[in-house]
């Protein structure tokens, strides 16, 4: 006979939070491989130039929340174990696994907030020195030549043209890499930024990863709660 009344209801309450728990894991885990293999952001983080690679940072916050995801559905899968079997022991080590993923994850998202720019300024740089290396090489170069080509690109990848500044066709080395929708005439136009696009493509993967963990990080506290209150009634009950 285990634990009974209001201590059994949290027994299955932290069953039900820690099986969501295990799924936040499988999601985040399937999320990160997407980010990982996504068209648009690998298309551009594996360019090279002249033996310059695109910025990694990306990839290194990708690789952790894979790590992240993995490990979450092994506490998951630790917790509703020892939620099941009342095991004071396998709560305990449940609980402590929550405490350190809950100050890593709050760690890591006051470093995120702090670099959360980082990524899109350093893939700009990235683009910036292409284009103007570009600029200052011959026509006929075989440098220009693969600058176009990465060029070629992020223009196709992300719909854009140029760095934001209105620059004439007749005079522009690599008019042939943007798209048609881009172009007037022989004029590329302020809206075909490539900066904002790649800042905006950025934002939206980094304001993705943020959701998923805020909803995380609420579900771990619950847990952290319940495993303790369990814990607590497991200690007290009179079976043991």
């Amino acid at each position: 006979m285990g634990v009974e009344g209001c201590t059994k209801c949290i027994k299955y309450m932290l069953f039900f939070f820690n099986f969501i728990f295990w799924l936040a894991g499988c999601v985040i885990l399937g999320v990160s491989l997407w980010l990982r293999h996504d068209n648009k952001t690998s298309s551009l983080l594996e360019l090279t130039y002249e033996g310059t690679e695109a910025p990694t940072t990306f990839y290194i916050s990708i690789y952790i929340l894979i790590a992240v995801g993995a490990v979450m559905m092994f506490v998951g899968f630790l917790g509703c174990y020892g939620a099941i079997q009342e095991s004071q022991c396998l709560l305990g080590t449940f609980f402590a696994c929550l405490v350190i993923l809950f100050a890593c994850e709050v760690a890591a998202g006051i470093w995120g907030f702090m670099h959360k720019d980082k990524i899109s300024k350093e893939l700009i740089t990235f683009y910036d020195s292409v284009y103007d290396r570009g600029n200052l090489l011959t026509t006929d170069s075989e440098q220009r030549q693969a600058a176009t080509a990465v060029l070629k690109v992020f223009h196709e990848t992300l719909n854009c043209c140029g760095k934001g500044s209105i620059i004439s066709g007749a005079t522009m080395w690599f008019s042939d890499t943007c798209p048609q929708d881009k172009k007037t005439s022989d004029v590329i136009s302020l809206s075909s930024n490539c900066h904002a696009k790649i800042k905006e493509l950025f934002s939206e993967k980094i304001y993705l990863i943020g959701i998923a963990a805020l909803v995380v990080a609420i579900i771990m506290i619950f847990e952290m709660i319940f495993s303790m209150v369990l814990c607590c009634g497991i200690r007290n009950s009179p079976v043991y």
